[in-house]
Order: C-alpha cells, then structure tokens, then sequence
C-alpha cells in the first residue's frame, strides 16, 4: 500500500490537567473520505485543528505526506478548513470571498479570478458571483465556502460540522454535493461531525471517539454491524445489550452464555478466545431480531409490546421480556404491519446465533 498522505503517530494534546486527545494512532490515505466522529468533548475537533495548525500536539508526530508538521503555523501548510460557521467575509462578494486564497498566495488579479469563476461555476454558483454574502441561502454560502477552500486545489480538505446549522432537507442535499465533489476532485476529506447518519452516510471510513481516545475505526458498515466494544455498540444505536457468563461451547462451536434472562448461543469472536465462567456483553442488532412462533431459531424470549416508535421508513418495537429484558426491535413499515400488534400482546422475540456477538474488550 502507497504511504498514507496523514499519519498520527502517538499523538497527545492536553490542556493543562485535561487530556484532550490521547495517544491517537491513525492513518489517512490519498483520496479518502474519513469521519471523526464521537459525542461533545471526545476530542474529534481537537483532532482537527491539530491537523489544521490551530494546535500544537503536546506529544507524537503528526506528518503531511511524509513531513512532519508539527511545528508549521497554519498558513505554512496546505490544510484548508471549512469552519461550522463559514467564516466567510461579510464585506468581500462571493467572487472575491473565493478570491482570496489565491490573492494572499500572490496570484495575479486576472487569473485568480478566472479561477474563481471556474469554481463557482463547479458548484453551481455563477450567477451569484457579483452577490454580497448577506443575499445567499444557508446552502449557497455552504458551496461559496467550498469553492473558496477548493480553489487553491489542496490535497486535503478538513471540514468541521459543516452541514449543522442546515435544516434537514438542505443536509442531506449538501452531502450529496460534498460526496459528488470529493469523488470528482479525489481530494482527501477529513470531516468532523456528531451526527451518524451524515457520517454513515458520506464516509469511505469512520474514526469513532470516546474520551480523547480512539475507541473503533473502520467502514460505516463494519462499525454498525461489529462493534468493538460497548461504547461504540451503544454511540452507533439499534443495539440490544446484556451481559452474562461463558458456560461453555455447542458441538458446533458456538458460546453458550448463561445470563439471568435464559441461556444463549453466540458465535464466538473472530480476534480473540473466551472461557468458561468469564463475564461477557452481547450484542444483538434490533434489525435481526424476529417476531413470531419460529421454534426453529437457536435464541427465543417470550415478551410482551410494550410500544412502537416510527423512525421514517422503519419502526422501533419496543418489548419486555418476563425478566424485565428490554428489547429493541426494528422492522419496515410493511412487515411491521403484517404483525398486527398492539400494546400488552404476548409475542416470542427470536434471534440466530450468527447474528449475535460478544463484544470485545468486554
């Protein structure tokens, strides 16, 4: 494999006492799309404007295709960043906003500006060139900021929640543009974000972060389905989570944990052995839980509906079992329909020993 464009080699930021980021190993290759993500203080922005220049590591390495970069202000390396708020400047027009990179590396008025109209020309803004900022929409001035970062043509391109501050609507339809430009362009985006469903849904990679540390990196689809550990079972959402014992294993293989809601079999884990008698977490995705009379699954509690949530397309069950197991389970709305239930109905909740994990570190 080429050598990765970023590279974080045991880098520790702190502020004073507080640990921010803690011991981050990470690499990022040419081309990537790659989301830090983690709840508020888990040191994902931190992480960013560490790579920007707007911090300086307190210990490690962090390098720029192969430099290290530690020690180069902001301007000194080619790091551009969309800021959640844009920072676009009120009394510049659009075209001169775009401009202004270009301007402050010395390019000639001519040409910087026929650049600039290139670029706005990508992002669908031409007719807004002679604008003042003031007179755009909340998308409009998203795509001016993008031109204006773009326009110096970096090999790298860091973004900070820039989308939270959109309704919804014009959410989804800017990371359409972003993915759209980012594929295009095969610049590297590093994007730092709260929100799963723009991460899932944008990123080649996910960086998921707890505390100053990094807990899980991987593809959207691997962190969903094979969670590390419980933090990130639980930060990901539609998980059901119990713990309980090793009592020993099946013919096949397969865990037998005995827990004070029955005895399950679990696939073992892929990195790691277990034995009997430790204590272990399962994990268990609402989407694979079924509903009915199907004796035939290796897994089976008997519960009771105790409510139904709708989320879009799809419908959270909500169900407790006889030993006060509270279960997640999450159906389309068509078969959710077929069900036909209503709140205190009795219903067996089943599940494949496949679809169950123990997680690590548990």
């Amino acid at each position: 494999m080429s050598q990765p464009l970023v590279v974080f080699d045991n880098v520790v930021k702190h502020f004073g006492e507080f640990v921010a980021v803690e011991r981050m190993n990470l690499e990022i290759h040419r081309g990537e799309f790659v989301a830090i993500m983690g709840s508020s203080g888990c040191g994902k922005t931190t992480t960013l404007r560490m790579l920007a220049g707007l911090e300086k590591p307190s210990e490690g390495e962090i390098r720029l295709n192969g430099e290290r970069i530690n020690d180069l202000r902001s301007w000194e390396r080619d790091t551009p960043l969309v800021w959640q708020n844009l920072a676009l400047f009120p009394f510049l027009s659009v075209v001169e906003n775009v401009e202004f990179g270009l301007k402050m590396r010395g390019m000639a008025k001519a040409e910087r500006q026929r650049k600039a109209l290139e670029w706005l020309d990508r992002l669908g803004l031409s007719e807004f060139a002679a604008r003042d900022i003031a007179q755009l929409s909340g998308g409009q001035r998203q795509r001016v900021a993008l031109a204006r970062s773009l326009v110096t043509e970096p090999p790298i391109l860091l973004l900070d929640e820039p989308l939270s501050a959109l309704d919804a609507h014009l959410s989804v339809r800017m990371q359409g543009v972003l993915t759209g430009l980012q594929k295009d362009l095969g610049i590297t985006f590093v994007y730092v974000t709260h929100s799963q469903s723009e991460a899932f849904a944008m990123a080649d990679r996910v960086v998921i972060m707890s505390r100053g540390r990094v807990e899980q990196v991987g593809t959207p689809q691997a962190v969903f389905r094979e969670p590390h550990n419980r933090f990130v079972a639980e930060f990901v959402g539609g998980k059901n989570i119990l713990g309980g014992s090793v009592a020993g294993f099946d013919e096949s293989g397969l865990v037998r944990v005995e827990s004070e809601h029955g005895a399950f079999l679990v696939r073992p884990p892929m990195d790691r052995t277990v034995a009997a008698g430790e204590q272990v977490s399962l994990c268990l995705g609402a989407e694979h839980i079924q509903l009915g009379e199907r004796a035939a699954l290796a897994n089976r509690l008997e519960c009771r509906v105790v409510g139904e949530e709708f989320i879009g397309s799809m419908v959270n069950i909500h169900l407790e079992s006889a030993s006060g197991l509270e279960l997640q389970v999450q159906k389309p709305h068509a078969e959710y329909a077929g069900l036909g239930l209503h709140g205190g109905q009795k219903i067996f909740a089943g599940w494949d020993s496949a679809n169950a994990l123990i997680l690590r570190g548990e």
